[in-house]
């Protein structure tokens, strides 16, 4: 059985992940509008990937006997001022993101919560992962700066990025 307090933080955490997948879905949307349609299709990979991560927690809860409380997702940006401000807004938010997994695991930590713990080890390296490729892309971005050529490749580089399930977890 899992801690009412637990059980809180990870339903805050499947809001989060959900709002997370909106925004990347937003993103995705901004940078077809932008002609942009390999950056497009990374977002809708991260997007993918934040519904996994969603589902990871929700099935985690049910099989510790908790119950899931779904609620409103907020609303997202709609509008970024190129694809560096995406890209590093996108940065920013995972370190809020990386903020919450810690958070997770800090109370799981507290409570002696060692399955808890377990799951939470997987998010807190994807964690470690998802900031590592924002700031790579924003570096990249910086490189090319306004070469259209540069953007055209990058675009190009990232239509290739294909959806893999986030984590042989989320079908359980």
């Amino acid at each position: 059985m899992i801690s009412k307090r637990l059980e809180e933080a990870i339903n805050a955490q499947i809001n989060a992940e959900m709002w997370s997948a909106y925004l990347y879905l937003s993103m995705s949307a901004y940078c077809h509008e932008a002609g942009l349609p390999g950056m497009a299709n990374w977002f809708e990979v991260q997007f993918k990937e934040e519904q996994d991560h969603a589902q990871i927690f929700f099935n985690y809860l049910v099989s510790r006997g908790g119950r899931v409380t779904l609620k409103a997702i907020d609303a997202v940006e709609t509008e970024w001022e190129s694809p560096l401000a995406a890209f590093e807004n996108t940065y920013a938010h995972e370190q809020k993101v990386t903020a919450l997994i810690n958070n997770i695991m800090s109370i799981a930590v507290e409570e002696k919560d060692y399955a808890a713990q377990s799951r939470l080890q997987w998010f807190v390296d994807e964690q470690v992962e998802e900031e590592e490729t924002a700031q790579t892309m924003i570096q990249k971005l910086r490189l090319i700066g306004d070469n259209g050529y540069g953007l055209y490749n990058l675009d190009n580089e990232l239509a290739a990025r294909t959806y893999t399930q986030a984590s042989p977890l989320a079908g359980e």
